[in-house]
């Protein structure tokens, strides 16, 4: 006995000595070890294995479409081109010399967009920026798409939304937005484009990669992320919304999905101030009968942020967000948890809970004498998507949640269905129902993967994701997310909006 624990002494001695020369030493040592104790981490993996196995399993026997589906959803009004290439590379190629970077609010040349550039390079940050010089940008956009590796996909959230909904046979799409030739070739031809949306040239949009240690003479990327700017007048001034809401008279949808507001924050105070009275009044004048989803984008301008919150979410029935807009919404109208500079790992759960509810309070119909129509919430983040409605509006929403899970596993890592080896649980096994107390102590059940709890008369639906380890493409997955939620919700015919 005295023997084996002197070996073990003698171990664990020679492996702390070698660390501090070598940190990678322990981990290789360890793998010619056979200790019983060294085991547990690899039982651990293989637990957690079986975790993913029986989510993605439980998925698809309870993922199933409600008894009254959608025949007909419009679908508008932001549309582009998205032009995915490496930022370095381009940039090269247009005879730009790298230096010192530099952040412009707007764009007005190459040299703008060399410096901007590098300014969110070097921080491994993602930004989006206007293009002030129509005709220098569309030179670059030629460079760009003709530039060897470049890819072309549909852009645009309205775009994409109605891409994801055309994968359902049975189900009609119409589309409004600025569509030109190239978009056009390259939507599924289930989708209808009304000929006021067509127009001769495209909107692109020009995606600028750089990959994590990527050098660029002396600034290096930390990590993996991309750049983004446009000369997009269309979409910024949202030019196709009056079209859209005219063509629904002929179309007569079941559902409307309405995105791009976010576009047209870099228009300035004075133009969306204006604009935005115009869009509540256009979206007023589709009938009550027909529920209205509004997906929202990311946005840096709290008081337009709360002009969409005051005016326009209280018009709608429904709205789609990740955590950053959802946090963003919460401190430009001073609502719960608004004293968070940013969210700390994976956004907790009561806290998420707190800002849900704070939103159909104060502008959704969680009350019965509210005037306003909102009754649904679709929020997503990386590890988990909560599904929130008030009580008698929606039904089917435990398969929408999970359906809207299911694609973000699927699609993240390029494929049609979940591989179970491709993706990681991160969800907290354990949460809460609130920050605060009174609070529910809350906990997952892989087998049923929906956690379901109520705070007066509204309900939560919680399910996990089953993360991509290795992402291939992530752009356009919220949009893909609140799609699923949405073919797989039911709205109940006793509540009209």
């Amino acid at each position: 006995m005295w023997r084996k624990a002197s070996a073990a002494a003698l171990l664990a001695l020679a492996v702390g000595y070698f660390y501090h020369g070598s940190p990678e030493l322990p981990e290789q040592i360890l793998q010619y070890i056979s200790l019983p104790n060294f085991q547990l981490s690899s039982q651990s993996e293989n637990s957690q294995n079986s975790l993913e196995q029986v989510i993605a399993a439980a998925w698809e026997t309870l993922i199933t479409l409600p008894s009254r589906q959608w025949g007909k959803v419009a679908v508008g009004v932001n549309a582009c081109v998205d032009v995915v290439v490496s930022g370095v590379g381009l940039l090269q190629a247009l005879a730009v010399d790298p230096g010192a970077g530099l952040n412009h609010e707007v764009l007005h040349s190459k040299e703008d967009l060399k410096e901007a550039f590098i300014h969110y390079m070097e921080r491994g940050a993602a930004a989006e920026r206007f293009f002030s010089d129509k005709e220098a940008f569309h030179r670059i956009a030629r460079a760009a798409a003709e530039y060897p590796g470049a890819k072309l996909y549909v852009g645009g959230n309205a775009a994409l939304i109605g891409q994801k909904l055309a994968t359902y046979p049975d189900l009609m799409v119409l589309l409004c937005g600025p569509v030109g030739p190239k978009l056009h070739e390259m939507l599924d031809e289930q989708i209808v484009v009304p000929p006021e949306s067509l127009q001769q040239m495209d909107e692109f949009h020009l995606i600028l990669e750089y990959k994590a240690g990527e050098q660029w003479g002396s600034t290096q990327a930390p990590q993996a992320n991309r750049f983004i700017f446009s000369h997009d007048v269309s979409n910024g001034e949202m030019s196709s919304l009056e079209t859209f809401v005219a063509s629904l008279d002929e179309f007569q949808p079941d559902l409307v999905v309405l995105s791009g507001l976010h576009m047209m924050e870099g228009q300035g105070r004075e133009l969306w101030e204006e604009r935005l009275k115009e869009a509540v009044s256009a979206i007023s004048d589709i009938p009550k009968d027909i529920p209205i989803h509004l997906e929202l984008a990311s946005m840096t301008d709290k008081d337009y942020m709360n002009s969409i919150m005051h005016e326009v979410m209280p018009i709608v029935s429904s709205i789609g967000l990740n955590e950053q807009e959802l946090l963003f919404l919460s401190q430009a109208g001073d609502g719960p948890h608004a004293d968070l500079a940013s969210w700390k790992g994976i956004p907790d759960t009561g806290r998420v809970s707190d800002i849900l509810l704070w939103i159909l309070e104060q502008h959704g119909r969680s009350d019965p004498s509210s005037e306003a129509d909102l009754t649904r919430i679709h929020f997503h983040t990386l590890a988990y998507h909560i599904l929130v409605t008030v009580d008698g509006y929606w039904g089917n929403q435990a398969a929408a949640v999970m359906a809207g899970a299911r694609v973000a596993s699927s699609q993240s890592c390029g494929l049609q269905t979940v591989d179970v080896s491709k993706v990681e649980l991160k969800a907290p096994l354990e949460f809460h129902s609130s920050h605060s107390e009174p609070r529910e102590k809350l906990s997952l059940n892989p087998a049923q993967p929906v956690t379901v709890w109520r705070r007066g008369n509204v309900t939560f639906h919680l399910t996990p994701v089953l993360v991509c380890k290795q992402p291939l493409r992530t752009v356009g997955l919220g949009d893909a997310i609140s799609a699923e939620g949405l073919v797989y919700s039911e709205l109940k015919t006793q509540q009209p909006f």
